[in-house]
């Protein structure tokens, strides 16, 4: 081997070894955040206020009486890619018992780059434009997907980062909307809180 291609294969492995150590960096959640270790179940998820692709406002605390699977992810995430047919088929199996899926694109393309991606995907749950406040108001969203599953009550009932299979996804379903199911049948069914 000369001495170029030496220096190349140097340059390469620094170059991964960079790229894969800032996959690892730990982002500092900001005050008021979730902790980013231990276990978030039984805590009450923060409230947030961010757009869908169409520019309307979106609170969580309108889903309460909801179990929600919020959903963090990007168009360029391949595991992704991989959940997002299962997310359309549960929120068609689940929807009409009280799950409401959510995305929040951590993509920093424009809302008519990622509607489109929605469309071309069929996605059949509200996508809304994430920002590093709710990722940081959530942990600091490590890595993607990341996925909150929260109970009609609005307390957590997992988290689970990476891909996961579809049984698992289904089960914290299922969890999700047994939580707080008492509250959401006194409220009469109503899937609004607060008005």
């Amino acid at each position: 081997m000369n001495r170029t291609t030496v220096l190349i294969a140097i340059l390469i492995l620094v170059v991964t070894g960079m790229l894969v150590a800032g996959k690892f960096l730990v982002r500092q959640p900001g005050p008021g955040s979730l902790a980013a270790a231990g276990s978030v179940k039984g805590h009450p998820a923060p409230d947030f206020e961010l757009t869908d692709l169409s520019g309307k406002t979106v609170r969580l605390s309108d889903l309460r009486g909801k179990a929600v699977l919020l959903n963090f992810w990007a168009t360029w995430c391949p595991p992704c890619k991989v959940e997002i047919p299962w997310f359309i088929d549960l929120q068609k199996q689940y929807g009409a018992q009280g799950l409401q899926i959510v995305g929040v694109s951590m993509d920093d393309a424009k809302p008519a780059a990622v509607a489109k991606f929605t469309q071309e995907m069929g996605i059949n749950y509200p996508v809304l434009m994430g920002n590093d406040k709710i990722a940081d108001l959530y942990g600091g969203v490590q890595a993607l997907p990341t996925t909150f599953y929260i109970g009609r009550d609005g307390k957590f009932v997992s988290r689970v980062f990476g891909l996961v299979s579809h049984g698992e996804v289904e089960d914290n379903i299922r969890a999700a909307l047994k939580q707080g199911q008492t509250m959401a049948a006194s409220a009469g069914g109503s899937s609004a809180a607060g008005k």
